[in-house]
């Protein structure tokens, strides 16, 4: 699975883990010069606290694009740490 944004790969992986439809990916899978830090934080009942990163390529910024869960809960231990995207980042095979 790829995870693109802007033309550039964000991440890349044939070990995700899906979750609600959405791909999760394994921390060592993501390219790092793309992704910074976020403020935003929200809580999911049933999975915790989720974190946020920014996107950035190329100047254009795509904020809190992607979240994780550092601390998940144990009925989704599998996904810490792992990334997952919306706000138009495409995932494809």
């Amino acid at each position: 699975m790829k995870a693109i944004w802007n033309n550039q790969i964000l991440a890349e992986s044939d070990k995700t883990v899906i979750i609600e439809n959405n791909h999760y990916f394994p921390p060592d899978s993501l390219n790092k010069e793309f992704f910074r830090s976020s403020e935003l934080h929200s809580t999911c009942p049933w999975k915790g606290k989720a974190s946020y990163y920014s996107l950035e390529v190329d100047g254009k910024e795509n904020k809190d694009a992607a979240w994780y869960y550092e601390n998940p809960s144990e009925l989704v231990k599998g996904i810490k740490n792992h990334v997952a995207f919306w706000r138009g980042v495409k995932v494809i095979k």
